[in-house]
């Protein structure tokens, strides 16, 4: 249990003091005070991060899907294709062979260059019975150019994006990285180029 639920309860129970116990035992004043503070506790308790709302379901949009050649002989893309235009989400997809043991990365080059290393809760691509998937976010204005580039990731590789965007997260900016910055364990193995077909900024 949090130390955020252990407030709130603790306000409630104050609140529910104040109420209950009768003024001969305890002063009319203290009582109030006990009541503000109670309130003021579940207030906190209530606006912290953790103590929300179940979030919203994430729509994402999926694109076109390429139909691919059984057996598949390398991880690639199959949806969105080569040139199309997308939402601010979409449903990144694509195939693996079935002797394929590294982890599927998904990151995104929009045209400062930079690389964004895309998550769902997992961090890593989702992977099952040869097909993996990860929701990819956008933040560039309509029309911008994105580069779709799936790698194909070692442990250490693997930890470092996730390490990445873990540190992105909790400090609430999101600069991406430099090409150097990519960890050598990293190897690209597809790349499609497609372009946003609303403005997203400031979505995320």
């Amino acid at each position: 249990m949090s130390a955020e639920i252990i407030i709130t309860i603790i306000g409630a129970v104050l609140i529910l003091f104040a109420i209950v116990v009768s003024i001969k035992i305890i002063n009319m004043t203290i009582k109030v005070i006990l009541g503000v503070i109670g309130l003021l506790l579940i207030m906190y308790g209530a606006h912290t991060e953790f103590i929300t709302m179940p979030p919203r379901i994430e729509q994402v949009a999926i694109g076109n899907k390429l139909k691919v050649k059984l057996p598949v002989e390398k991880v690639q893309i199959i949806s969105p294709l080569e040139g199309d235009s997308i939402s601010c989400r979409a449903l990144a997809m694509g195939v693996y062979p079935e002797s394929h043991d590294k982890d599927i990365w998904v990151l995104l080059k929009p045209s400062d260059n930079r690389y964004y290393p895309q998550s769902d809760y997992t961090n890593t691509s989702f992977k099952r019975n040869g097909e993996w998937q990860v929701i990819t976010r956008y933040g560039g204005d309509k029309g911008e150019a994105y580069d779709i580039i799936v790698y194909e990731a070692d442990l250490a590789a693997s930890q470092f994006f996730s390490a990445t965007i873990q540190s992105w997260k909790n400090a609430k900016s999101y600069p991406g990285l430099k090409v150097e910055e990519i960890p050598a364990g990293a190897t690209e193995v597809d790349r499609i180029v497609v372009t946003l077909k609303e403005n997203c900024r400031g979505v995320f």
